[in-house]
């Protein structure tokens, strides 16, 4: 059988890498289309998948809206040569279109609760919309839970081993404590209105006391920050953030990463989702900080807290243990989901 994936997002590549292999195991014949996105691009070379591209990346959000038809018309011209059985996607709204315009099945799956727009976009035509049992949300009869994260269909231990070489690749020490932070650039469509961290001088400076600082942002950073900057390959950040001493940062997606890997993680941002909320209330892997006025500053001295603690990694490899004991292989879980729509 044949599957189309639409994927616009360097995290939809993640997320779908091994359901693809698995689904290409069983047989089944797969067609990548990803929007026109450096960091996307380089991903599926690095794990050697073949790709369409349709649409350019877009910061502006009135561009990203103007050309949703356009995006929507390259789809299907490839989706009417390809013949899929199914279509899939990360609250992709081509999939879901197009898959109407075809009459075939398009099974959605998404965490991110903020993301109205394109809830709006997708969800009514949609026919399954999957996601985290986290999820607060109710999409009605179309809407399937699973017992997991996104992050788990690629991190969970059935499907991912850490690569110690990354520290080789950087020149750092096996015993050395290093903390990475993440900023975002906010241009995504659930982004807009939303804040993060202000005064990252301070942040560095507050942190630097206690390891390394390694910095992986989407906006340019500054000249003072640039020997900071982290010059890994993209898909080799989970083996980085696998051996960090902490995370915090204002990628909710990463910070999640950090928890399901036993990194410590520390999320700053004035939108919540389920599933950091959840790593936090039930497993205590993530420290969530949205107030707006003194969020920045509590989530530097819950950092200083918890970078006091020299026994650190230990306390949260049994945390994590907790957790994966609870939930599941999500990777399998979404194989299993596509099939039986085949």
């Amino acid at each position: 059988m044949k599957i189309l994936f639409g994927m616009g997002h360097p995290a939809h590549i993640h997320f779908f890498k091994n359901i693809i292999h698995n689904l290409e195991n069983n047989g089944h014949e797969v067609k990548i289309v990803v929007r026109d996105r450096e960091i996307a691009i380089d991903l599926l070379q690095a794990y050697g998948f073949e790709y369409s591209l349709f649409g350019k990346y877009r910061k502006n959000f009135v561009a990203k809206v103007a050309e949703i038809p356009f995006n929507d018309y390259i789809f299907y011209k490839i989706a009417k040569d390809f013949k899929p059985d199914v279509l899939t996607g990360i609250l992709n709204y081509t999939s879901s279109h197009v898959g109407k315009l075809i009459g075939r099945p398009s099974i959605i799956f998404t965490d991110t609760e903020n993301a109205k727009l394109a809830n709006k976009l997708v969800c009514p035509v949609a026919d399954v919309i999957c996601t985290p049992s986290c999820y607060k949300g109710d999409f009605g009869s179309k809407h399937i839970m699973y017992n997991g994260y996104h992050e788990l269909s690629y991190l969970h231990p059935n499907n991912y081993k850490p690569d110690p070489t990354i520290l080789d690749t950087l020149g750092l020490d096996k015993n050395e404590k290093y903390i990475i932070l993440r900023l975002v650039s906010w241009n995504a469509a659930h982004d807009i209105g939303d804040k993060g961290l202000k005064d990252i001088k301070e942040t560095v400076k507050s942190l630097e006391e206690y390891g390394k600082i390694l910095i992986t942002s989407e906006l340019k950073l500054k000249p003072e920050f640039e020997k900071y900057k982290i010059n890994a390959s993209p898909d080799k950040i989970h083996d980085l953030l696998n051996y960090a001493t902490l995370y915090i940062g204002e990628s909710a997606t990463m910070a999640s990463e950090s928890a399901v890997l036993g990194t410590p993680s520390i999320f700053c941002s004035t939108s919540r989702r389920g599933y950091t909320d959840e790593l936090e209330e039930k497993y205590n892997l993530v420290y969530n900080f949205s107030d707006e006025l003194y969020g920045e500053k509590f989530a530097i001295e819950k950092a200083l807290e918890l970078l006091e603690n020299n026994n650190l990694k230990k306390v949260w490899e049994k945390k994590r243990e907790r957790m994966l004991k609870d939930k599941i292989d999500v990777a399998k879980f979404a194989t299993d989901l596509i099939e039986s729509y085949l």
